[in-house]
């Protein structure tokens, strides 16, 4: 999963426990993407990290633990890549398109990933809850500056965040157009008050570079576009 090896790297200048800790975390990552959330264990985490099961056990207690901070550490990796490719963007609907968008494109990039995303969100609903943050962000944003126009924000976030994860397995599971995520951001966009006209061109503005370090950004263009299984969360 070469794209999910860009999103995981190690910044330098981590303390010992703390990149042990993002070790099993990616080892996590890795038994969740084989197995299942369901069917990981603990060994299997040791295992694939390197290191014996007792180190795992120093760090959590339980494999819900591990889930948790799984679903904590790819909700703020995402978001916060995501949200340093839109600086300088002060359009509340230009950000809200690109949060909806690059997600989509990451659904493309690594089917794989994106449907382990939703297994561990389903698993872990504070993953969900983290991105909403951002969501919400914007679409207070794009209120304040007249581009939408919402009766409810808690109505608005489920639209949002319903239609952009049904839209990653549907792109996950290969059977989306290659417009599919220009066509579901303009649907967004719509949905919070903005016109047919205006919601079809904000969405087809170009994506911002996703910042990921260069060797990554290589990968992440050659990473195979497998079909994935679907299926419900």
């Amino acid at each position: 999963m070469p794209l999910a090896e860009a999103l995981v790297a190690q910044p330098e200048g981590l303390g010992k426990r703390e990149r042990t800790r993002r070790q099993l975390l990616a080892a996590a990552v890795q038994a969740f993407s084989a197995s299942g959330v369901a069917a990981a264990t603990m060994q299997e985490i040791a295992r694939l990290a390197g290191m014996t099961p007792s180190t795992v056990y120093n760090h959590f207690s339980t494999k819900e633990e591990v889930l948790q901070a799984v679903a904590v550490w790819l909700a703020e990796t995402m978001c916060e890549r995501i949200a340093d490719s839109q600086v300088g963007v002060a359009e509340g609907a230009r950000r809200m398109a690109i949060g909806n968008r690059r997600y989509l494109w990451l659904a493309r990039q690594s089917p794989a990933w994106a449907l382990l995303l939703m297994d561990v969100a389903a698993a872990a609903p504070q993953l969900l809850s983290h991105v909403a943050v951002y969501a919400l962000a914007d679409l207070r944003l794009g209120q304040a500056q007249g581009a939408f126009k919402v009766k409810s924000e808690a109505a608005a976030l489920d639209m949002i965040m319903g239609t952009c994860t049904q839209a990653m397995r549907t792109v996950a599971g290969g059977t989306a157009p290659s417009d599919h995520d220009v066509t579901v951001a303009a649907m967004v966009l719509r949905g919070l008050g903005m016109s047919f006209a205006a919601a079809e061109a904000m969405a087809r503005r170009p994506l911002p570079d996703f910042g990921l370090p260069g060797a990554s950004r290589a990968e992440v263009r050659n990473a195979p576009k497998k079909k994935a299984r679907g299926g419900a969360p």
